[in-house]
């Protein structure tokens, strides 16, 4: 008899099917959420875990003899310890590549948002400026076409890949960032440095490793162009986020759009949460959740565990 639990389903939302998760076990569990401290108890008798972002530390794997699979409903595993669950037998599974038309989809979003100027244009219509406007329009704030903008790529693998084709599409050049400290810099790519200084626009697409935390740290925005735009929708700790606080407010770079933070959620306090400037664009870690991308997600994860049942 074969027990699946789901430890988070709040994190995957409440318009998708589960059947194909649920479908593949004897017996089936789901949890809105699970607390460390509940993890034990609910698990017990599981052979399968599924989670999105509960974390499955080391006193956690032991104290679950009959675990066999964690099922990782995400691309990244930082949530679980992996070489305790290696050195247990256990296999950690987990899904690449179900969210990057998602992803580039809204990072190219926050881009027109940006070099749109859609939140001083909005902010004139919300304070009711259009009706005391002298002409038929509002020239207040400079807006930009994409097309022959160069778009710096950091992270050329599916999701990197699914925003160059927007890109394409807008009439943008393409520049791929080589690996940051690399001593060869491979056909077709161009060092990091070369990349922040001849960039209109700064994608990060690349996973978060111990080599590349504040990859945008203070001497990586002094590279970039005055004119240029940093786009974050990989992970937070790419980038020193009181440096980049210091550059939107020193007009160092013309602007920003992050998916994501250091710290999510975020505290109260966060320095760019209390930043009015117009130049900064914040959305709450959504890039990769359309419906779509969650609904695939759960198809994927479902086909990747069925090879161990």
């Amino acid at each position: 008899m074969k027990k699946g639990v789901l430890l988070d389903q709040i994190t995957l939302g409440q318009d998708i099917d589960l059947a194909p998760l649920s479908d593949l076990f004897d017996s089936w569990q789901s949890f809105e959420s699970t607390s460390a401290e509940q993890i034990v108890e609910r698990c017990h008798d599981a052979q399968f875990i599924i989670t999105n972002k509960v974390v499955l530390t080391e006193s956690v794997l032991t104290a679950l003899p009959q675990l066999k699979v964690i099922g990782v409903a995400a691309t990244g595993t930082n949530n679980i310890d992996v070489g305790c669950a290696n050195k247990l037998g256990i296999d950690v599974v987990n899904v690449k590549g179900y969210g990057d038309q998602s992803v580039a989809q809204h990072t190219f979003m926050l881009l027109l948002q940006l070099i749109g100027r859609a939140r001083p244009y909005q902010a004139y219509i919300d304070n009711k400026n259009w009706p005391k406007s002298a002409f038929f329009s509002c020239l207040d704030f400079t807006t930009y076409e994409l097309q022959g903008k160069t778009l710096g790529i950091v992270g050329y693998g599916g999701l990197g890949q699914a925003v160059a084709n927007i890109a394409r599409a807008f009439g943008m050049s393409i520049i791929i960032a080589e690996r940051p400290n690399r001593d060869i810099v491979r056909e077709g790519r161009v060092s990091f440095e070369v990349l922040l200084k001849h960039s209109d626009v700064v994608s990060l697409h690349c996973p978060l490793t111990t080599d590349n935390q504040h990859i945008i740290d203070e001497n990586a925005l002094a590279l970039m162009k005055p004119s240029a735009l940093l786009l974050n929708t990989a992970r937070g700790p790419l980038v020193d986020e009181q440096a980049l606080l210091n550059a939107l407010m020193n007009n160092s770079i013309a602007g920003a759009a992050l998916d994501v933070l250091s710290q999510e959620p975020p505290p109260p306090n966060h320095p760019l949460l209390s930043y009015q400037g117009d130049n900064l664009i914040i959305t709450p870690h959504i890039a990769w959740a359309a419906q779509e991308a969650r609904q695939r997600l759960i198809v994927m994860l479902a086909s990747n565990l069925s090879t161990y049942l």
